[in-house]
């Protein structure tokens, strides 16, 4: 009886079929081979191997693969907030400390938001002091919201944020709906007064705030931003809040890019439903079929 082991060697992975560069975007997965032009310059979540003699450019991540001229890059479809300067983003203080705040911001590791970069109540433009640093907790405390700007990206990825305009600080009453930060489209403008009487904040880093157009959460005279308004807000602007949100949910579900004239579209296709229905499968599929039908006919048009 024969009782030797045969030992096989792993074969060679199968890579998937090569798609040309010359469209817009598709999907890949790692691996795979995103070309075999040698004039192609490699970018974020691509790699090549040493050999010489291959040219090929691989995907190290699963996700889309975007071109820029020459440049090929992969953005990847989950992933954590990579920031840039300049991005308007959304986060929770997370802790106080000596003349800073620990901001967590979906990335990999926690903002800072330094005392000096943040508007002091009255508007002063003076150095801070001490008496400053012991009233931090009256300014941000613990759980808070805030929206805030990226000033700065150090070299281990954490970011320096700053509140100092108006439009910036603490965050009151409202909704704060979270998704992928790959899903939101990055624009001139971030924050949007929606038609139907809503105020969002599409966030770089994935948190998305909602509120009343009509009640906004923060005062912006005098107090910094700091000063959260406590009125009680209406039903009818309670409802349009959770439609928003649901409506937000479908789209970030089926992968849909989420921008203003998204959202609005989305919206407008489900004032035919309750808004306990939209989170039903067959509801927010078909919400998500029109909204990608209207931004095709848009895109088209304006083509």
């Amino acid at each position: 009886m024969n009782n030797s082991i045969v030992i096989r060697l792993p074969s060679k992975k199968r890579l998937n079929a090569q798609v040309p560069l010359s469209s817009n975007s598709f999907l890949i997965t790692p691996g795979s081979v995103i070309t075999e032009d040698a004039d192609y310059m490699r970018g974020h979540g691509t790699y090549t191997n040493d050999d010489e003699e291959d040219h090929k450019l691989y995907a190290s991540v699963a996700g889309v693969v975007e071109r820029i001229n020459k440049l090929v890059c992969v953005r990847a479809l989950k992933t954590r907030y990579n920031g840039e300067v300049g991005d308007i983003v959304v986060g929770r203080i997370k802790e106080v400390q000596q003349k800073r705040w620990k901001v967590e911001t979906n990335s990999r590791l926690d903002s800072v938001l330094h005392l000096s970069s943040v508007n002091l109540p009255g508007g002063e433009l003076r150095r801070r002091s001490a008496a400053d640093e012991l009233t931090m907790r009256e300014y941000l405390k613990e759980g808070d919201l805030i929206s805030a700007e990226v000033q700065q990206v150090h070299t281990d990825g954490m970011l320096s944020l700053h509140t100092r305009s108006l439009k910036y600080g603490k965050l009151g009453q409202g909704c704060c709906v979270t998704v992928s930060p790959s899903l939101i489209k990055r624009r001139k403008n971030h924050v949007h007064n929606l038609s139907c009487g809503v105020t969002i904040i599409l966030a770089n880093n994935g948190y998305i705030w909602i509120n009343s157009t009509a009640v906004d959460g923060t005062k912006t005279t005098g107090d910094g931003g700091f000063v959260v308004d406590t009125e009680p807000v209406q039903m009818d602007d309670r409802e349009a809040i959770c439609r928003v949100r649901n409506c937000i949910l479908c789209l970030s579900r089926s992968s849909v890019m989420l921008y203003d004239t998204s959202v609005l579209y989305a919206y407008e296709a489900s004032l035919q439903y309750q808004v306990k229905e939209l989170l039903l499968d067959e509801i927010a599929t078909e919400i998500v079929d029109q909204t990608l039908s209207l931004l095709e006919r848009e895109s088209s048009g304006n083509g």
